[in-house]
């Protein structure tokens, strides 16, 4: 990503990563379909409300995964492949030690968080079972996360989106056999995730162990360098908390929508899932411009870093004008995908058009971050993030719920924070990144 046209980088490194975040996302997008139409609405809710759930622990080892990738593109444009390999070798360790805790932390939270979320009783039992069995089986989403992470930091898309495909292929067989054939009910689509999972992990795994390239996995050399891992958390631990924190206080929006009931439950989980076919292209171009960036800024390249920025923000920009206008238009027929049920599909759309042209400014904030992130800074977007998602977001719900009791407060919760959180984001680049080398050019 240091020569080149920066255009056409951006976007084949967004494009596979971009497909891949779809197929993923068509693991939960398959389950909340097979539930929908052949269990019920209660489990429906039940899919969809538990997704708060798991991005808490999700999204905080993503952020640290991010901090990964940042340190590998580093050693990689600056052809350092002694740290190259040690990174990698690191990166892997922490992997399998966060696997564990993670896979504890989740077994063992499942009830106290689905209290803390006020969920109905209709849904609690479904939502328990669910839970339980996807912490059960979290460390294959995290290793194939991981092991992705590391392909894609070295440039590499295409291979990780290929296991995706197969994966999500198996998932929904999985997923239509064990419920409709064996009756299994929820249980069944929690299994069948696990398996497509664990399966994604070990592919990846293969792929780093029998590459002949410079980011091979020598099992022998797995250990935790305290050099490199504190590289990492420099880097990750400020997006991990700040993903986590932010994760978390969805739980408090969750918390809000659970009070009007299994259906409107039910509409927003359908709202989550149209809204993540949005969003991923987002998050692609965000870990697009990360990488760019970090590549540029090895390579000792800081002007092309700052005009990849831009690049990237320009066409996730237009991207998302796209697909909000495709999502609010078809708004009732993406909803109906997952339900038959009138009163869901009615709420499901409304939630959608309140949405979902501020998604052009979310595309803003996650790039933007991106690239922050890319520069070692990662400080900034925790602190704006917090500020915007959860304290701005969530004094927002308090105020408006009292004022008005209404599913449209609630439905704006996610616009407030993205609004808020975009115009901090561009005022402090301008500030402290545009200003300081408009000085230093003087």
């Amino acid at each position: 990503m240091t020569d080149g046209s920066i255009v056409k980088h951006l976007i084949s490194f967004a494009v596979p990563l971009m497909i891949g975040n779809i197929f993923q996302l068509l693991y939960n997008t398959i389950d909340s379909i097979v539930v929908g139409h052949f269990v019920g609405k209660e489990a429906l809710a039940a899919v969809g409300s538990t997704g708060t759930i798991i991005n808490v622990l999700v999204m905080f080892f993503n952020g640290i995964s991010i901090g990964a990738g940042v340190v590998i593109s580093r050693y990689f444009g600056a052809k350092d492949n002694k740290n190259l390999h040690t990174s990698v070798e690191t990166t892997m360790a922490m992997t399998f030690i966060f696997s564990v805790i993670f896979t504890l932390i989740g077994v063992l939270g499942v009830k106290p968080m689905l209290h803390f979320m006020s969920t109905p009783e209709d849904v609690f039992d479904a939502a328990t079972i669910y839970l339980r069995i996807y912490f059960a089986g979290i460390s294959g989403l995290l290793i194939y996360n991981m092991g992705s992470g590391i392909l894609r930091a070295v440039g590499d898309t295409k291979r990780p989106l290929m296991f995706l495909i197969l994966c999500s292929v198996l998932n929904t067989i999985l997923d239509l056999v064990f419920v409709i054939f064996f009756k299994m009910g929820i249980s069944g689509v929690g299994y069948a995730t696990i398996i497509s999972q664990f399966i994604s992990a070990f592919l990846i795994l293969v792929l780093l162990t029998k590459t002949d390239d410079i980011y091979k996995l020598v099992w022998k050399d797995l250990s935790l360098n305290m050099k490199i891992f504190k590289q990492i958390l420099d880097v990750g631990l400020p997006t991990a908390i700040q993903s986590m924190i932010t994760s978390f206080s969805n739980v408090f929006v969750q918390s809000y929508v659970n009070v009007f009931g299994s259906s409107i439950m039910a509409a927003w989980s359908c709202l989550n899932r149209v809204e993540q076919y949005i969003f991923f292209p987002i998050q692609s171009m965000s870990s697009a411009a990360t990488t760019f960036v970090s590549q540029n800024i090895g390579a000792g390249k800081p002007k092309r870093a700052d005009k990849g920025t831009w690049v990237s923000i320009g066409l996730i920009v237009g991207l998302t004008v796209i697909t909000a206008t495709v999502a609010f238009i078809f708004a009732e027929p993406a909803t109906a995908v997952f339900t038959s049920d009138s009163e869901v599909i009615y709420y499901g759309a409304l939630f959608t058009r309140l949405s979902a042209y501020f998604l052009i400014l979310n595309s803003i904030n996650h790039t933007l971050a991106g690239a922050l992130r890319g520069r070692g800074n990662s400080k900034a977007p925790m602190v704006i993030m917090l500020i915007a998602f959860v304290a701005i977001r969530q004094i927002y719900l308090y105020i408006g719920t009292m004022l008005v009791d209404s599913v449209y407060i609630v439905g704006l919760a996610y616009p407030v924070g993205w609004t808020s959180c975009c115009i901090i984001e561009l005022l402090y680049y301008k500030i402290k990144i545009m200003n300081p080398n408009k000085e230093n050019a003087s």
